[in-house]
């Protein structure tokens, strides 16, 4: 006699919880809810006006902390110096909270929640870069004793205040880091791994140990089309961008994520998003082609902010 599941094919899964990161077309019973349940992604497909920052500014990033409703921005550009404009927002407003201590642009930033997050490195005074380490508590700036092992302008923040990487960036004019850095909650230590690609203002997403890093800036300037994931041990080349871009926003993680504006020749307002194994163009387009913002690296691909 035939087994059925020869015929049928595998298998339902069955637990008693839904699996916390499941996969395109998984199915599944939860014997709590006594469901029969299936995963779809569905892509991103608009993006909506929000509220104005408090101070107007550029080169915040790359990166931010927290997530599309709980989001929180520091330092950047205001067109005539360096920034210590620190604001939160809730998901419809934003609030200005107490400054950081040292003005910066393009620094390391990143942190799981609007209350929890970490700035280190970027421009600080113009012209030169510093090792200095910030962390936030949802009520202020305090600086860390820990200064970052390599001083970058454009370094990926990923991760949370106590977990967190440093990667990438740029050294000196033209100097390309590839560098990872990993941030325990009370210092930096060099890892040993370096990207595949130097670069400095890609994308990036994840978390220390499951961390995906796209596009950027390498020596020319070009703009990279590159894509890498790091498991704590190594980086990984997977497919590439459509296109090579900089200074985009991003928002996601190494199943699921999205890159939107950004600068190819000229400022750019499209949209394009990853499934874990190749990226495509979305018809989401941002309302205002920009680039040099902040973004929050925690939102999940269908929830991003994108803040300048």
């Amino acid at each position: 006699m035939v087994a059925y599941t020869g015929i049928q094919g595998q298998n339902i899964l069955i637990v008693s919880s839904d699996p916390s990161n499941p996969t395109e077309g998984q199915i599944w019973y939860n014997t709590t809810s006594n469901l029969l349940k299936a995963y779809q992604y569905v892509e991103t497909n608009a993006w909506a006006s929000g509220g104005n920052l408090n101070t107007a500014r550029y080169s915040l990033g790359p990166g931010g902390a927290g997530i599309q409703t709980a989001a929180l921005v520091f330092g950047g550009y205001d067109g005539s110096s360096n920034s210590t404009a620190s604001e939160s927002y809730n998901g419809t407003s934003w609030t200005s909270t107490p400054s950081l201590s040292t003005a910066r642009q393009v620094g390391v930033n990143f942190g799981a929640t609007n209350t929890a997050a970490i700035c280190a490195s970027g421009e600080s005074p113009p012209g030169g870069f510093t090792t200095q380490t910030e962390s936030w508590n949802g009520t202020s700036w305090t600086t860390s004793p820990a200064a970052i092992g390599t001083a970058v302008l454009g370094g990926h923040g990923i991760g949370s205040q106590t977990a967190g990487l440093s990667v990438g960036g740029q050294t000196a004019p033209g100097a390309e880091n590839s560098g990872t850095e990993s941030w325990n909650g009370s210092a930096w230590t060099s890892t040993g791994h370096s990207l595949n690609s130097g670069r400095n203002s890609g994308g990036a997403g994840g978390t220390q140990t499951a961390a995906l890093l796209f596009g950027g800036q390498t020596p020319g300037p070009t703009n990279s089309s590159a894509t890498e994931s790091y498991n704590g041990s190594a980086w990984t080349s997977l497919n590439t961008l459509p296109a090579g871009r900089r200074s985009g926003f991003a928002a996601g993680n190494q199943t699921s994520a999205l890159y939107a504006g950004g600068y190819t020749t000229t400022n750019i307002a499209s949209t394009i998003t990853w499934n874990g194994t190749s990226w495509s163009s979305s018809p989401a387009n941002m309302s205002t082609a920009r680039r040099g913002g902040g973004y929050s690296t925690n939102s999940p691909s269908d929830a991003g902010l994108a803040q300048d």
